[in-house]
C-alpha cells in the first residue's frame, strides 16, 4: 500500500474548535463512509469525546455492498451509549426523521435526569463531525431543509462551524471534514485517498488505483476482468493498460495512458459504475479487535 498523509492546516484549526465547543454539546453525529466504515472511522474523536453518545451514520450506502453494510450496522451498534444508521443521503426523504428519532433515543437519559432535578428539557445539542467528503455538508441541508451548507464532489468544502436547528428538540453542530495527523496504518490512507476523502492534487492516482484494483480483487474476484475485459490472473500493473484499452484512453502518439486509466478507474468507482463494492469486510479477529478499541 502507497503511503499517503493529508493534513492541512485549516483541519488542525477545525480540530481546535471542536475541541473547545464539546462541552457545549450533548452528544456526536459522526458520519462514515459505508464502503470504509474503519477507515473512516476518526480515532480523534475517540480521544476528544470518549463517553458523549454517539450516533454512527454510515453515508453512501447506494455504492457498498448491503449484506456487508449490514454486518458493519450490527458490529458498530454494539456497546453502551451508541447507534448505528444507514442512510442514503441525497434520496432518502426521511432523512431528518430519522437521525431527529435516533439523537432523542441516545439523549432520553439525560432528558430524564433534568426532569428529575426539575429542569425544563432545553433541545440537545449534538455535534456533526466526518472525514471529507463524506456527505455530511449534505445530510446537514436535509435536516435543516435548506441549502445551509456548502456541497460538492471533493473534500475541504465546508471550513467553518455552524449551527442549525432540527426541529425543537435538536440543535446541530455543522464542522468540517476533518482527517487525523498520521495513518499508522498505510491501508487506511489508500482507502480514503480511493473513496475521494482526500484532496487529488497531492496523489499518485496511478499507486492509489493499483492499490484500489487489489483490494477488489481479494474482495470481489473477476468483477474487473469482466468490466474491463482481461484475463484471470492479470497483472495489477497490467490491469491499468486493459483499462485504458476498454475505456480507449490515448496518448497523441497513440500510446496508453496508464495515468489517465487510473483517474477513470477511480471515479467510475466513487460513481457506483462498478457495481455497489465494500471495500473493507468485516472478515478476521483483527477487524473485530480495531471495531472494540
Amino acid at each position: 500500500m502507497v503511503a499517503v498523509q493529508w493534513y492541512p492546516g485549516h483541519m488542525e484549526k477545525a480540530r481546535r474548535d471542536m475541541a473547545e465547543q464539546l462541552k457545549a454539546v450533548d452528544m456526536i453525529i459522526e458520519l462514515r463512509d459505508a464502503r470504509i466504515p474503519l477507515a473512516s472511522r476518526n480515532p480523534i474523536l475517540d480521544e476528544m469525546a470518549p463517553q458523549k453518545p454517539r450516533l454512527i451514520v454510515l453515508s453512501k450506502i447506494d455504492l457498498a455492498d448491503e449484506a456487508e453494510t449490514a454486518k458493519w450496522v450490527e458490529s458498530l451498534k454494539s456497546g453502551d451509549n451508541r447507534d448505528c444508521l444507514t442512510l442514503d443521503i441525497a434520496k432518502d426523504k426521511t432523512v431528518k426523521k430519522q437521525i431527529v428519532t435516533a439523537c432523542a433515543e441516545l439523549t432520553k437519559e439525560k432528558k430524564e435526569r433534568m426532569i428529575r432535578r426539575g429542569i425544563r428539557p432545553r433541545a440537545m445539542r449534538a455535534m456533526a463531525c466526518g472525514i471529507p467528503n463524506a456527505g455530511k455538508s449534505t445530510l446537514i441541508n436535509r435536516i435543516a431543509g435548506r441549502t445551509s451548507a456548502k456541497t460538492a464532489d471533493k473534500p475541504g468544502v465546508t471550513r467553518a462551524l455552524t449551527w442549525i436547528k432540527a426541529d425543537s428538540t435538536l440543535e446541530i453542530l455543522d464542522t468540517p471534514g476533518v482527517l487525523w495527523p498520521k495513518f499508522e496504518d498505510p491501508r487506511t490512507g489508500s482507502l480514503l485517498a480511493a473513496t475521494g476523502a482526500i484532496n487529488e492534487n497531492i496523489l499518485d492516482l496511478k499507486e492509489i488505483a493499483m492499490d484500489t484494483i487489489h483490494v477488489i480483487r481479494e474482495y470481489y474476484p473477476g468483477i474487473l476482468e469482466t468490466e474491463y475485459r482481461a484475463e484471470e490472473g492479470t497483472r495489477t500493473d497490467v490491469m491499468l493498460e486493459r483499462i485504458a484499452e476498454t475505456r480507449h484512453l490515448l496518448k497523441e502518439n497513440n500510446a496508453l495512458d496508464i495515468d489517465r486509466a487510473a483517474s477513470v478507474f477511480l471515479h467510475e468507482l466513487r460513481r457506483g459504475k462498478l457495481g455497489r463494492l465494500s471495500l473493507e469486510w468485516i472478515k478476521n479477529d483483527e477487524t473485530e479487535k480495531s471495531l472494540s478499541e
